[in-house]
């Protein structure tokens, strides 16, 4: 039987990538069974929780609400347990360091420096990262090389430094048309935010629509500038060089 056979729904060359991705995500099961899929509930990781839930597999999917999320982003647990039946895990930051940030410095002190803007990362998303992986052998998730300067070398899988497991990115290699493509072929629930000019979603007062030409990630902490772009979840990414030609 051939690719194709096995996903009618798919172009050949996308069912050859569909195929490429559930032998991934079989492998890292296999090797990693308590492995999880660290969702920010986006379009890619909305094609990785369909390959998960439909093939059975048993890894857990898990969320960070920052407690400052869209509440369109939101709705799309409630798709997640219609569609599948599921639920995705839901991790939230520790509530007296929320407070205790908010009181000393405000409650949008992160448009006034990076670094407050990195305190505030830390607390909401950091940290709650940091006790789902806790005892974990690896982690998933759904950056591509294709999303930003800072992603532009991701490797499938590798060694996660910052938090001491394994780490995979199965999407690495994919395009942003691929993603949706397979979104729309499958009938994957998503974000109704991306069909508003939203390619990357995170909290709500730190992101927006992106204008026509920009990067992916330029609406996420747009008043910063294009290295700093990253909340400290995928610290060990790094800024592709642009070398100048000689002519």
């Amino acid at each position: 039987m051939t690719t194709t056979d096995l996903f009618p729904e798919l172009h050949p060359a996308l069912a050859l990538r569909w195929r490429e991705l559930n032998q991934r995500l079989s492998d890292i099961r296999r090797r990693y069974p308590d492995a999880a899929l660290a969702s920010s509930l986006a379009a890619e990781d909305m094609v990785l929780t369909h390959a998960l839930y439909t093939a059975g597999s048993g890894l857990e999917v898990f969320t960070l609400d920052t407690g400052r999320l869209h509440a369109e982003t939101l709705g799309v647990l409630d798709a997640v347990r219609e569609r599948y039946g599921r639920e995705v895990t839901v991790c939230r930051p520790d509530a007296q360091a929320v407070e205790r940030h908010v009181a000393e410095h405000g409650a949008y002190a992160f448009y006034e420096s990076v670094d407050l803007r990195r305190a505030c990362c830390q607390i909401r998303k950091v940290e709650p990262l940091k006790r789902a992986l806790a005892g974990r052998g690896a982690w998933i998730t759904g950056q591509r090389r294709a999303q930003s300067t800072t992603r532009g070398e991701l490797p499938l899988e590798e060694n996660d430094a910052v938090f001491g497991l394994h780490k995979f990115n199965p999407l690495a290699e994919w395009s942003e048309e691929e993603v949706w493509s397979v979104i729309r072929a499958l009938g994957i629930p998503y974000n109704p935010l991306h069909d508003q000019g939203y390619p990357s979603i995170g909290c709500e007062p730190c992101t927006r629509a992106i204008r026509p030409g920009e990067d992916l990630r330029a609406g996420r902490w747009w008043w910063e500038s294009s290295d700093s772009k990253e909340c400290g979840l995928h610290a060990g990414n790094r800024i592709i060089p642009v070398v100048a030609r000689v002519e």
